[in-house]
């Protein structure tokens, strides 16, 4: 197991969340019905940005995080993001903060599953840091944290030997094990299937410094070639493109790690490429459980000097065809879904109390957990 694993996992999971919360934000200050009382305006959507990426990045914080340590286990990990997300104006109740650790942890692991080459975790890393970078661009003092956590990461991981960075992915593989989340966003483009597994490709192009396969060369005593031959390889590739830059700023080639919520953003890689979705009159089955999913990370988000914002999350003519469908007569008034991120938990009681003890409210530390106090006790002095 690896010791320098964890600051790559919670910058990566970090900036999943910031990219997620801030997709939401954009959607629902960008909607129709801004005349809603409690609307996220676009000042609050840069506040949540820039006090989360405070915190993120904080000095105290990231020198306790960059020390050699065991990776955590995921309900500290939890524990750990619950308190990042809860860093400025929002609060998520546990069962909302269970489905976005899923989708965080199911955008990561499918992306160290692309990654071409151990080392290229890096590149994922820093594709992370420079888009949280863009976020908080207006707010100097934030950019400047952000590129001082890239420097100490610089410093830490460059001189990483090869075999180093093949234990940081293994730590990662068994991190990632038995976690098979089904998410609409993987199974719509066709990169995840219905049992939650990854549909990789085996096509596209070798990752730098690799030869493409389907050559086999022979050569005698005196190191001359002698002899070539060929063999199918099941697959299509071509070779590689330039390595990506490992510096502060640069190109990095690969697009593992940007922001794959966006609009305009092209949801392919540079080793796999999602297939064409065919596009027919069936309505969609996983369109429910994606807005499900939406409601349960958003629902129960508010300010806390002010009550009852709600956030529509149908933004489209089409959800908002299924929103008039499944509309209760309890919520004429909002004209939303009734979409209660809790409603699972009532089969599992003994569930539902785990997951309550991740409130902040309700239990501010873990008293029985020894890794992460040292990150959970500082977190509560930012």
């Amino acid at each position: 197991m690896s010791l320098k694993t964890l600051p790559l996992v919670f910058i990566n999971l970090g900036g999943e969340m910031l990219y997620i919360l801030d997709q939401r934000l954009q959607a629902h200050n960008t909607s129709d019905d801004n005349s809603e009382k409690g609307v996220w305006s676009d000042k609050d959507r840069k506040r949540v940005m820039n006090d989360i990426t405070a915190t993120m990045f904080s000095k105290a914080f990231v020198d306790e995080l960059l020390k050699p340590q065991q990776l955590y286990s995921h309900r500290t990990l939890k524990t750990v993001l619950t308190r990042l997300a809860h860093a400025s104006i929002m609060r998520l109740n546990p069962a909302s903060m269970d489905k976005l650790y899923e989708l965080m942890l199911m955008a990561f692991k499918y992306q160290v599953f692309l990654c071409p080459r151990p080392k290229d975790l890096l590149l994922i890393t820093y594709n992370h840091i420079d888009t949280i970078r863009e976020l908080v661009k207006d707010t100097p003092v934030v950019v400047n944290q952000v590129d001082e956590m890239h420097r100490k990461m610089i410093e830490v991981y460059s001189s990483l030997s090869e075999g180093e960075f093949q234990l940081l992915r293994q730590t990662l593989l068994i991190f990632f094990q038995d976690m098979h989340v089904r998410l609409s966003l993987f199974l719509k483009n066709k990169v995840q299937n219905p049992n939650g597994r990854f549909a990789l490709s085996t096509s596209g192009p070798v990752p730098h410094g690799i030869y493409v396969p389907g050559l086999i060369r022979a050569f005698d005593s005196k190191g001359r070639e002698v002899r070539r031959s060929q063999f199918p390889t099941g697959g299509t590739y071509s070779s590689s493109v330039k390595e990506g830059c490992f510096e502060l700023r640069g190109d990095r080639v690969i697009t593992l790690g940007v922001n794959m919520y966006t609009v305009h953003h092209p949801e392919e890689t540079q080793t796999c490429k999602a297939p064409p979705v065919k596009t027919n009159d069936t309505p969609n089955p996983l369109a429910k459980e994606e807005l499900n999913l939406l409601a349960r990370l958003m629902g129960s988000m508010k300010d806390e000097t002010e009550t009852g914002f709600w956030i529509n999350l149908f933004t489209t003519d089409e959800e908002d065809d299924q929103a008039s469908d499944s509309r209760g007569a309890d919520d004429s008034m909002f004209g939303l879904i009734s979409i209660q991120a809790m409603q699972d938990e009532p089969a599992s009681t003994e569930l539902a109390q785990i997951a309550g003890q991740f409130a902040e409210q309700e239990q501010p530390e873990f008293t029985s957990c020894t890794k992460g106090d040292d990150l959970l006790a500082m977190m509560d002095d930012l």
